[in-house]
């Protein structure tokens, strides 16, 4: 089988490998994936480095050429791509392709973002002297994805650093290796110098700290837990260098009484349950108002019975797998904490068996729970929703904001006054009317409050307040 090697300094380089395995069938390995080592990650840091000042001062037309030759191959390649997304991370085919797509359009608008940067001129209060503010690249930026997202998220970082003039040490998550070896094939192949994109694939605890520890790192953009976001902080401030966290959410969907229930059923099954619940802007706390309350819990187990858990692959499956065993673990575990705790499994919750070994479960729906018990206070990352009941609007906006997280915040209503009045007091980065909590667009600004983000927004124009830093300059004329 071949291996798929680390790229350091425009070099593919590595030897041994490990096998990625499909969590629909953990019978078929994908490819070896090669494991960098503290002393890779050194070198890979060393060559973008040495890359920074010749392409921190590249042409403008240079990076816009070498993103969009990147966004064409990826979209043209969106079915190819979109399968071994859906291979290696469990995502239905539909899912795969549709984040491929979304990969492709924003390493288009960052094509296009290149020949739009700008700056400022202004007159100073004083006299005869004249003011320019410019955006200037940070340096070397550290990459550190999740394995949730495993091609949009690597885009989302990786686009606009390279779009403002910074150079890269990328390191995935161990889990989906594919997806990010394949965007930095594309990215080397469209022309890219050499040490400018670094690859570095391997342990977290070996490369990912060496990155940390490592004081040429200017900035680090990082997606995943909250414990290894504050390890990311923590080692950021000791170098003194920018740094940008995405660290999940515990996400409410409030559904009042005068919701259109079909609305209502269809944005919370999509939210709390699709993408297998692991995505950071999941809904697991639906927050539901008591004269709505019975039927809409009687209606998503009939829309919940419809759902076909099976092979992310195959036509007519709604949810894939659970992405690997220790995830699988720790959703089920979490099923018996909610149990014991005294909320009712009102649906699912069992393991699935199909016609290839996987890591599959039926997607699971709690009742009676409340706003204190486990299963509403912390991250699941899987199929696993609590129905919270409350009194009225005011009840369940107070319950959707009473939780350490805050990054997307969701309510069904045909009430204006209520949508109006939530879109302004939710505590949430991300507010979405009627639609589910998942799923933004491309081209504008993504990031919550509290314990799920810190740093400036992501995507967009606004990704350049991460990626670059404003210089002020005096002239006397």
């Amino acid at each position: 089988m071949t291996l798929h090697q680390n790229l350091i300094a425009g070099e593919w380089v590595g030897t041994d490998g490990v096998a990625n395995v499909n969590p629909s069938n953990t019978n078929d390995v994908i490819g070896d994936y090669a494991r960098a080592s503290a002393d890779d990650a050194l070198a890979a840091i060393a060559a973008a480095k040495a890359a920074f000042p010749a392409w921190s001062r590249s042409g403008l037309l240079e990076r816009h050429a070498i993103l969009k030759k990147t966004a064409d191959e990826i979209l043209a390649r969106k079915d190819e791509l979109g399968r071994l997304l859906s291979r290696e991370e469990g995502k239905t085919l539909a899912e795969g392709i549709g984040e491929t797509v979304r990969a492709g359009q924003i390493f288009d608008f960052f094509a296009g973002e290149a020949l739009r940067l700008a700056g400022e001129v202004i007159p100073s209060v004083r006299p005869n002297i004249g003011v320019e503010i410019t955006r200037e690249p940070v340096g070397v930026v550290g990459i550190i994805t999740p394995w949730n997202f495993p091609i949009a998220i690597p885009a989302w970082k990786i686009a606009p650093a390279l779009c403002y003039g910074n150079t890269v040490v990328f390191k995935p998550a161990e889990l989906v290796p594919g997806c990010s070896w394949a965007i930095v094939d594309i990215l080397h192949r469209a022309g890219l110098p050499k040490g400018v994109l670094n690859l570095v694939m391997g342990k977290g605890s070996v490369v990912g700290q060496a990155m940390l520890d490592s004081p040429d790192i200017q900035a680090i953009t990082f997606t995943g837990s909250v414990g290894t976001g504050k390890r990311v902080a923590a080692a950021s401030v000791e170098h003194n260098r920018k740094f940008q966290l995405e660290m999940g959410g515990k996400n409410p969907f409030v559904v009042l009484d005068d919701a259109e229930l079909a609305v209502a059923v269809e944005a919370a099954v999509n939210s709390a349950f699709f993408s297998t619940g692991q995505r950071c802007t999941a809904s697991s706390r639906l927050i539901v108002t008591e004269g709505i309350h019975d039927r809409f819990v009687a209606a998503m187990a009939e829309r919940m019975n419809g759902l076909v858990v099976d092979d992310a692959l195959k036509a007519g499956t709604h949810i894939g797998p659970v992405v690997d065993q220790g995830q699988l673990n720790q959703d089920t575990d979490y099923i018996a904490i909610g149990q014991q705790e005294g909320a009712k499994l009102a649906f699912g919750g069992e393991l699935i068996a199909r016609d290839t070994p996987g890591f599959y479960l039926q997607p699971a729906l709690f009742t009676e729970a409340t706003n204190q018990m486990r299963i509403a206070r912390e991250e699941i990352f899987g199929p696993v929703a609590a129905v919270i009941r409350v009194k009225d609007y005011d009840e369940a906006l107070a319950v959707a904001n009473d939780t350490p997280f805050g990054l997307s915040s969701g309510i069904a209503t045909t009430s204006l006054k209520h949508a109006t009045h939530f879109k302004r007091n939710a505590e949430a980065g991300m507010v979405m009317v009627n639609l589910p909590t998942a799923g933004v667009d491309f081209h504008v600004p993504f990031g919550g409050r509290k314990g799920s983000s810190y740093g400036s927004r992501e995507q967009g124009k606004y990704a350049a307040e991460f990626y670059t830093t404003v210089k002020t300059a005096y002239t006397l004329a």
